[in-house]
Formats: C-alpha cells, structure tokens, sequence
C-alpha cells in the first residue's frame, strides 16, 4: 500500500487528482515530518478508509513515533473543534462565543512534537472540516511562528487533494456494488 497503489485506484475521469496527488505528496517541497503529518492527519480527516489503509503505512514509515501520534492526536482534536467552533461562529446568537468552551484540548499545549507542525496538521485538517474560525487561528499562529504562507498553502493543497481523492474513491466504492 503506497502513494502510487492510491494514484493508480483513481479513476481516469478524475486523472487531475492523480496528477494532483503525485505533485502535491510527491513532489512537496514541506520538510518530511510536515508532510506526512499532514497527509496523515488529512488522510484521517478525509473518513475514507481507501485513502486511510494507502497512506497510512507510508506515513508511518515516514514519521518518529511520537510524530504519527501527533498527526493522529491533531486530527482527532480537530474532529471535535472544527464542529464546535464551526457551530458558535455560524450561530447568529453572538453570546454564544462569550461561553467557556469546557471541552479537553491539552493536546494542543504538548502534542509531543514541534508546535509549528502541529499547528500546521490542525490547519489542514480544518480546511477538510471547513472550519473558518480554526482556519483563521491556526493561520495567525503559524504566520507569527514565521511560517510562509507558501508553506500553509502547500498543507490545504494536500487536504484538498487527499479530501478529494477519497470523496471519488468512496463513491466509485459505492457505485460498484
């Protein structure tokens, strides 16, 4: 299971994100354990279990340890605030932003790995999760970091691709039973 088992799963109408998938994880100018983190943890956001079981293996073989469980750590922790802070920025009753949120987040504080890469798997999970007010966090943290926003766009290039591929794959999965 690999990069280009996944690539050869997709489908011709779709070739794009093929090419698409072999530029932006192939072809990554990101650091490995950004990449990776970040393929790892939009892979897992993507909820395909076709692009789960193809990435995964060589995103582990790609990241320490502590690392792999930092990727997983962000998705996880981003499945539960891209709803919540999705949510209290959608309502328009504003005092719903003035409440304390009362939900476990200590993750973010120690995720084990360098801050700037786990901010950077959070962002791009929350551009799969289509959650503004995280994107815009996230976003500000980075920048201050000193992080380039060539960088940032190389990491929602790979959720965009990896959500795409596994939206076309789950629906061919569909289609052809």
């Amino acid at each position: 299971m690999s990069l280009d088992s996944l690539k050869a799963r997709v489908p011709d109408y779709a070739k794009d994100l093929r090419l698409n998938l072999g530029s932006v994880i192939g072809n990554s100018d990101l650091p490995a354990q950004q990449l990776w983190g970040t393929v790892l943890a939009t892979a897992i956001a993507s909820r395909s279990p076709i692009v789960l079981r193809e990435l995964e293996p060589e995103a582990k073989a790609n990241l320490s340890p502590e690392a792999y469980t930092a990727a997983k750590s962000a998705a996880a922790i981003m499945a539960m605030n891209n709803v919540f802070y999705r949510t209290r920025h959608l309502l328009s009753d504003h005092e719903y932003g003035t409440l304390r949120a009362g939900l476990r987040m200590n993750v973010i504080g120690n995720p084990g790995v360098e801050k700037v890469d786990f901010e950077l798997w959070s962002f791009a999970v929350s551009a799969v999760n289509g959650c503004g007010s995280c994107l815009d966090s996230h976003e500000q943290v980075l920048r201050k970091a000193g992080v380039e926003r060539d960088t940032i766009q190389e990491a929602f290039k790979i959720a965009a691709v990896v959500q795409a591929v596994g939206a076309t794959l789950d629906a061919e999965a569909v289609l052809a039973e």
